[in-house]
C-alpha cells in the first residue's frame, strides 16, 4: 500500500474505517458507517462510490447528498469518471468540476455537479488484486479545495475500502444468484397474471374505442344526417369544417388503436410523430435521438410493439401532466446487444399521490412481458428508462 506519512489522528481514522467495515453486510451501509472517518481525513460535501455493476455500467452509492447517481445505473461512457475506467489515468483532480471538460462533456451524467455545486473533486481507483472494481469520489463545494496530497490520502482510503467492497459486492451477487431460482418460479406466474391484466386492459381499451366511436363519431354523423334529412342543410364552409373535425377525431381514434406508422415507417419515425402530436401546439421542445442505428426495427414484432406502447404512455404522461418545457426520447445501444429507451422531461416530476396509476401499471406489465427492466424516477422532472437486454 502506497501511503504518505500521516499524523496519528489520520492513522486512527484509517483503523476505525477498517473496524467499521468489518461488521457491515451491504455496500450502502458500509459507506455510511465510514463517512465520518473519511471526512476526518478529507473534508467533503459529497462522497460516492462508483462500482462496476456489469460490463459497461456503474452502480453508485453516496453520502452527504442524495443525487441521481445513486438512483439509477450509469453507462461508463456517460460517467464523469469515465477516464479512470477507460485507463486514461489512475486519478483525477478537479479545481472546479463545473468548468472541467473531463467531467461535463456532451452526454455526461453530470447534472448533480451543477445542481449541488460540486466544484472541487478528487477521484481515485478502487482495485482488488490489480483489477479495477470502481472509484472513490470526493467532492467539495469550495473550488480549489483539494491538491495532490488529497489525491494520495484518497488513494489510502480507497486501498482500505477496496477489499471490503469487493467482498460485499461478491456476496450481494451471490445472494442475487440464489434468488434466481425463486424468481424463475415466480416469473411464470407473474407473466400469467401480467398477460391476464394486459388482456383485461386491452378489452377495456376496445370498449373505450367503441364508446368513442359511438358517442363521438357516430353521434356527429347522425346529427349531420338528421339536419340534412330535415332540410336544414348547413352551408358549404360549415359542412366542410364539421366533416373535417369528424375525420380528425376518427384518425385520432385509429392512431391510438393501431400503430400503423410503426409498421410502415419504423420505430423512430412512429415515436417522433407521436411525440409531435402529443405536444401539439404547446411551447415544448420535443426531440427524438436514435444512437442505435434503428435497432428497435430489428426486434421481434411483439417486442417492438410493446416498446412503442411504453414510449407512447410515457410521452402522453409527460405532454399532458408534467408541465414540461422539454421532452426527449433517446434510443441507445446497451452492453451485450441490449437496448435502452429513455423518455425524459424537465417538468414537475412524479406526483406523490397520482390520480391515475393505470398508465404506469400498464408500462410495467408490458416491460415484464418482454423481459425488460423499467425504471421510473424524478430526476428532476421525470425519467422513464427501459432496458432490454440481448435483443438488438
Amino acid at each position: 500500500m502506497n501511503r504518505t506519512t500521516a499524523p496519528p489522528a489520520r492513522d486512527d481514522a484509517f483503523l476505525r474505517i477498517s473496524a467499521h467495515l468489518a461488521d457491515r453486510t451491504d455496500i450502502a451501509s458500509a459507506l455510511q458507517a465510514v463517512a465520518d472517518e473519511i471526512s476526518e481525513v478529507i473534508p467533503f460535501t459529497h462522497a460516492d462510490l462508483c462500482l462496476i455493476d456489469r460490463p459497461g455500467w456503474l452502480a453508485s452509492y453516496e453520502v452527504g447528498i442524495t443525487t441521481r447517481w445513486s438512483r439509477t445505473r450509469t453507462r461508463i461512457e456517460a460517467s464523469p469518471v469515465r477516464d479512470l475506467f477507460n485507463g486514461h489515468c489512475d486519478s483525477m483532480l478537479c479545481d472546479d468540476a463545473m468548468q472541467d471538460p473531463r467531467q461535463t462533456f456532451e452526454g455526461a451524467v453530470s447534472e448533480p455537479i451543477f445542481h449541488h455545486t460540486l466544484r472541487s473533486r478528487v477521484h481515485v481507483l478502487l482495485k482488488v488484486m490489480g483489477r479495477t472494481i470502481g472509484t472513490l469520489n470526493l467532492s467539495h463545494s469550495t473550488p480549489g479545495r483539494y491538491d495532490q496530497e488529497t489525491v494520495q490520502l484518497a488513494q489510502n482510503v480507497a486501498d482500505i475500502l477496496g477489499p471490503y467492497l469487493h467482498a460485499l459486492q461478491t456476496a450481494e451477487r451471490e445472494q442475487r444468484a440464489a434468488r434466481i431460482g425463486q424468481e424463475a418460479q415466480a416469473r411464470e406466474e407473474g407473466l400469467r397474471r401480467g398477460a391476464l391484466e394486459l388482456t383485461q386492459a386491452l378489452e377495456q381499451e376496445r370498449q373505450r374505442i367503441g364508446m368513442d366511436l359511438h358517442d363521438q363519431t357516430l353521434a356527429d354523423l347522425t346529427r349531420l344526417m338528421r339536419e340534412i334529412e330535415e332540410g336544414a342543410t348547413p352551408n358549404r364552409a360549415d359542412l366542410d369544417r364539421r366533416i373535417s373535425e369528424i375525420i380528425a377525431d376518427l384518425r385520432r381514434i385509429i392512431d391510438t388503436a393501431v400503430p400503423t406508422l410503426l409498421e410502415l415507417f419504423g420505430f423512430v419515425h412512429a415515436v417522433r410523430v407521436h411525440l409531435e402530436r402529443a405536444v401539439g401546439g404547446a411551447a415544448i421542445v420535443a426531440e427524438v435521438i436514435d444512437l442505435s442505428d434503428n435497432a428497435p426495427d430489428r426486434l421481434n414484432g411483439t417486442i417492438r410493439t410493446a416498446l412503442f406502447r411504453i414510449a407512447q404512455e410515457a410521452i402522453n404522461n409527460a405532454a399532458r401532466h408534467s408541465r414540461a418545457s422539454r421532452i426527449e426520447v433517446r434510443i441507445e445501444p446497451a452492453p451485450a446487444s441490449g437496448l435502452v429507451l429513455t423518455i425524459r422531461d424537465d417538468g414537475s416530476g412524479l406526483p406523490t399521490a397520482p390520480a391515475r396509476t393505470s398508465g404506469l401499471a400498464h408500462m410495467r406489465t408490458r416491460a415484464s412481458l418482454i423481459s425488460a427492466e423499467l425504471d421510473v424516477a424524478s430526476d428532476p422532472g421525470c425519467v422513464v428508462r427501459v432496458l432490454l437486454e440481448g435483443q438488438a
